[in-house]
């Protein structure tokens, strides 16, 4: 049996000599290393080993004092990287390095595409194998792939490699230089890359449109036409299109500003269209004439990254993140093929098995006679696999391979568009047909109707593909219209005025974002899940159902960006980035060249670090304010989030409002609400005035502390230090109380905290109330209580008991026993039941090891169970990171460091 995570993989079976092979997970080296043979090692790196330095601590001493330390490149040596093994992976490395001593033979198994690459070029640098180095590439994981994959391999392809490390070193170069703008000039903690930036400003843009867009109201006329025969359908409906030969107008006719753009249109309002149905009911009507085409559609290729994301979101709901994570774990465990690819060809033997199991399925007059070959039509695809299809060369059914959950759903997915791609085209016929008809007033209306039969389905009995508009019809949707033919005579059995009015552009999903970001070319598509999942986790964008939405910090950012960094996001300038980075994978451009005229600039042409440097113009608050149409109210960004201001008056913008909400009579109504601020009373004790406020984190209790004395006639007023002077005090209100119900005596109370319980050991016991809820304090150590009341009550001798008690961690006793607010079904990554609970400072999700806070725009009562999967599995990935909870060491180690040396990655096999 393979033994657990973190210790290696060995194979069983024949061969001699030792072979190292390693790979990034463990959950990829418990598959593969059931198929190697004895003598094999399989062993994982869990994910990067070494990287850039994420920190100033990461820097070592001997480069602190270099002035391009920070960035962890040398911009003035060719951009030479600066390495780091990460804190978290020195004991994996040094587990590696002693297996290696014990083979024969080194396996570079990484994923075969750039990333994968670089991971397997920072392995053989760091461990300085001093025996064979092979690298072993297969795009799924089944036994007769991975059996190929070792005794075939081939030397690191070192141009992939160069192609990721100067990706690597221009994102460096963008966020480090870029993002230290954003945090003086609009917020800290901002963060600024390459294809994020520009992500977000395709969304703030998109509300842009929606916030200038003005609607424009119009009618028309639907009719509902009789042939009068016995069969049917004997009814259907048609639209009017002409009358006396003006086209009617639609809505495709007008401007986003409302104003009609089309010109000789017929613009229709509601008297006019009124009266014309009142003239055109109860006429006689003819069928003016009837056109039919065959109608053929085509299968849909096989899923690539992007379109198994945009499906699997229209589709199952998932987020892009969230499907890749879901598609990871079918590769690793040999479901399906690498899914990250641009790919949309397949193998022979693949397409073997897609015609054999349509035509088992379906029959085989549902199979074409020569298989169908696919194309890529994505420019600069790099990916070397194949399409995401089902693995192996014999296709598992969906009810074969015992999958549950969300990954029987995405791997049923997959598997219906790899059978269907390979399945002959569906068939039919397409009718359009004009009635004509003359009102009472000799005014001549013309009506259209457009049907659509299938005659044969083909590939659209195994699967068809959705759209992001619900409004689309679907490839298999039929509209059957009566047999008709010209000079057919037909009556009305109504004829209605109907109102419409033009909508805004669409607010992006994550499906149509990915869309846009590769129909413009920008970036990777392997990136884009992670590219959105960063922009909903800075808060640049949030969710209302399943729009992007951004906030108003992202509108700021946008704002500074685009005035001062226009090429930075400029869409063609991010997609020809993207060209000659791909012109340097291919050996057409010198990387250091390239990476010069980026950072420094050429021909008169600003670099990047010379548009860094000047930033003295840049109006913070310019570019952080924003006036509203039609009145004197200006949106602000502030440093505790987006308020309206009003000559000096303010009001707090609520989090979960959409800018295109904000209109002038929204903010007047924000403004006209009662102030939430109560007078409690007088404090007896220090004659201060006792107030309960409504704050950004909650309700509170705070004192009003009288203002200075003005100075006597000739004195100058004495400067006081911010920091030194009087602050009031200030306590949260407990959860039990609310701001129209709190007493004097309650603030009070509130105000007395903390509460000095006793001594104990030596040292004070103190009741205080803190972020995580109520707790008790001596010296560095901490218990929670598991009330708020229990701050009053608390004893010496309860303390002692708690202090004796090992400490729990998470979110205190009261937290974890507090009842959940909704059972979400099992976490599809732990396997464990995953509930929505409340906590102190808002509702999160637990599968009850691992905890994770909702974000702005999740729901707690709509909150799905591939919602809640995926900011688990981020809180899991943030707490890997940091290495978790770590012991205290002694002195620390220098970091281990290398910088790029090309000699030592030739070795190969």
């Amino acid at each position: 049996m393979p033994a657990k995570n973190g210790t290696a993989k060995r194979g069983q079976g024949g061969g001699s000599g030792t072979r190292l092979v390693i790979v990034e997970s463990p959950a990829k080296a418990k598959t593969i290393a059931g198929y190697l043979g004895r003598g094999y090692v399989v062993e994982s790196s869990i994910g990067h080993i070494r990287d850039l330095p994420g920190s100033a601590s990461e820097v070592p001493p001997e480069y602190k004092d270099k002035p391009w330390a920070k960035l962890g490149v040398d911009v003035e040596s060719d951009f030479r990287p600066l390495y780091v093994v990460n804190s978290d992976k020195k004991q994996q490395v040094a587990k590696l390095k002693k297996l290696l001593k014990e083979a024969d033979e080194l396996f570079l198994a990484t994923d075969e595409d750039r990333e994968g690459e670089a991971i397997a070029w920072h392995l053989q640098e760091v461990l300085k194998p001093k025996v064979p180095v092979h690298r072993m590439v297969f795009n799924e994981i089944t036994a007769e792939a991975i059996r190929r994959a070792a005794a075939n391999p081939r030397s690191l392809d070192l141009r992939l490699v160069d192609a990721q490390e100067t990706r690597r070193i221009l994102d460096r170069l963008y966020g480090y230089e870029v993002s230290p703008v954003l945090w003086v000039k609009v917020k800290q903690g901002l963060s600024a890359g390459r294809v994020q930036s520009v992500a977000t400003r395709l969304v703030v843009e998109r509300e842009r449109e929606r916030i200038a867009f003005v609607p424009a109201h119009y009618w028309d006329i639907t009719g509902e036409f009789d042939t009068g025969r016995d069969e049917e359908p004997r009814r259907f409906k048609a639209g009017i299109i002409s009358v006396d030969g003006k086209r009617v107008a639609q809505g495709r006719d007008f401007a986003a500003d409302g104003t009609l753009k089309t010109k000789g249109v017929l613009h229709l309002d509601e008297e006019a269209a009124r009266g014309l149905a009142e003239r055109l009911a109860g006429r006689p009507y003819q069928v003016t004439s009837v056109e039919q085409k065959p109608y053929t559609r085509k299968p849909y290729p096989p899923f690539r990254t992007t379109t198994l994301q945009q499906e699997a979101s229209r589709k199952l709901g998932f987020s892009a993140k969230y499907t890749m994570s879901v598609a990871q774990k079918l590769y690793e465990n040999g479901y399906i093929t690498y899914m990250r690819t641009d790919s949309i060809t397949l193998s022979e033997t693949a397409i073997t098995a897609a015609r054999r199991q349509a035509a088992t399925l379906f029959g085989s007059q549902y199979v074409p006679d020569k298989p169908r070959v696919y194309s890529s039509k994505v420019k600069n695809a790099q990916e070397a696999h194949e399409a995401i299809r089902p693995a192996g060369d014999v296709f598992r059914t969906p009810a074969e391979t015992g999958l549950t959950g969300d990954q029987f759903r995405l791997y049923e997915l997959i598997w219906k568009r790899t059978i269907a791609s390979q399945m002959k085209d569906a068939q039919g016929q397409s009718v359009s047909v004009r009635v004509t008809g003359v009102s009472s007033a000799g005014e001549t209306a013309e009506f259209g109707a457009t049907g659509k039969t299938i005659t044969f389905h083909g590939f659209l009995k195994a699967y068809v593909e959705s759209a992001d508009d619900p409004s689309t019809d679907r490839d298999d949707q039929e509209r059957r219209l009566p047999t008709l033919e010209r000079g057919d005579a037909l009556s009305a059995r109504s004829v209605a005025a109907e109102g419409h009015s033009t909508r805004p552009p669409a607010r992006y999903t994550e499906a149509s974002l990915v869309k846009e970001l590769e129909d413009r070319e920008i970036g990777r598509p392997s990136t884009y899940a992670s590219i959105i999942g960063t922009i909903l986790d800075r808060g640049y964008v949030f969710k209302k159902g399943t729009a992007l939405v951004p906030s108003f910090l992202a509108f700021a950012v946008v704002n500074l960006l685009e005035r001062h960094f226009g090429n930075l996001v400029d869409y063609d300038f991010t997609a020809h980035m993207e060209d000659g980075l791909d012109e340097i994978a291919r050996g057409e451009a010198e990387r250091v060249r390239w990476l010069s005229r980026f950072y420094k600039g050429e021909n008169g042409d600003q670099g990047l670090k010379s548009l860094v440097e000047h930033i003295d113009d840049i109006d913070a608050k310019g570019i952080s304010s924003f006036p509203i149409k039609g009145s004197d109210i200006v949106v602000r960004v502030g440093r505790y989030g987006p308020y309206l201001d009003r000559d000096g008056e303010r009001v707090n913008i609520p989090e979960d409002m959409a800018p295109d909400e904000l209109t002038a009579e929204k903010a007047e109504e924000l403004f006209a609400q009662p102030s939430s601020d109560r007078e409690l009373g007088v404090d007896p004790e220090t004659g201060h005035t006792i107030v309960a406020k409504s704050g950004r984190y909650g309700p509170y209790v705070t004192e009003v502390l009288p203002e200075e004395p003005a100075p006597a006639e000739g004195e100058k007023k004495k400067r006081t230090k911010k920091s030194d002077a009087p602050k009031p005090r200030t306590a949260s209100l407990f959860r039990s109380m609310s701001l129209d119900t709190i007493t004097l005596e309650d603030a009070l109370r509130l105000l007395s905290l903390p509460r000095v319980v006793g001594e104990l050991d030596g040292e004070t016991v103190t009741a205080q109330n803190g972020r995580y809820g109520p707790y008790l304090r001596k010296g560095s150590e901490s218990r929670s209580l598991g009330s708020e009341e229990e701050l009053f009550t608390v004893t010496l001798e309860q303390a002692k008991e708690l202090f004796a008690q090992p400490k729990q961690r998470g979110r205190g006793r009261a937290a974890a026993s507090a009842e959940p607010l909704r059972e979400l079904g099992e976490d599809p990554g732990s396997g464990k039941k995953v509930v929505v609970k409340k906590g102190r400072y808002g509702p999160y999700v637990t599968d009850g090891e691992t905890n994770a806070s909702l974000r702005q725009g999740d729901d707690p009562q709509s909150i799905t169970i591939q919602r809640a999967a995926e900011l688990l599995a981020e809180r899991r990935e943030k707490v890997a990171a940091s290495g978790g909870a770590k012991k205290k060491t002694g002195a620390k180690k220098a970091a281990k460091t290398t910088t790029r040396r090309r000699a030592s990655a030739k070795s190969g096999s």
